[in-house]
């Protein structure tokens, strides 16, 4: 069966100001893959980055607390629950479980001092 396209327009996620560079993201609810879930953005050398809330090892969420993602140097993505340690530019597992794996990405902008997740096929809003 073909999946239908989606045709959802971007989504406001939150302000710029709000991403502090390595620091805490912002969580959002999606429909992915796997069924219902979080997505996440984050600000890593200037640029915002999005990805689906789910560890390559085991479908958990990375963050332990709401919205932190990074490990305490804010060079790293990091799963609360294993330990892996994700590159954030391309999302590939350096280290754990999941090595050479990669965080499921998203389409993100940032534009006019807001954040945009573009939603897609394969992930899409919820609700």
């Amino acid at each position: 069966m073909v999946e239908p396209m989606n045709t959802a327009p971007p989504r406001f996620i939150c302000f710029g100001d709000q991403l502090l560079e390595g620091g805490a993201g912002v969580r959002f609810d999606v429909i992915g893959p796997l069924g219902q879930g979080t997505a996440f953005v984050v600000r890593y050398k200037g640029s915002v980055l999005g990805y689906l809330n789910q560890c390559r090892h085991v479908p958990a969420e990375l963050d332990w607390v709401p919205g932190q993602f990074f490990d305490d140097s804010g060079l790293y993505l990091v799963c609360a629950t294993h330990g892996a340690l994700y590159e954030p530019r391309s999302g590939v597992c350096l280290s754990g479980p999941c090595k050479g794996k990669g965080l499921f990405p998203i389409v993100v902008e940032e534009r006019e001092g807001k954040v945009y997740w573009i939603p897609s096929e394969r992930i899409y809003p919820a609700g």
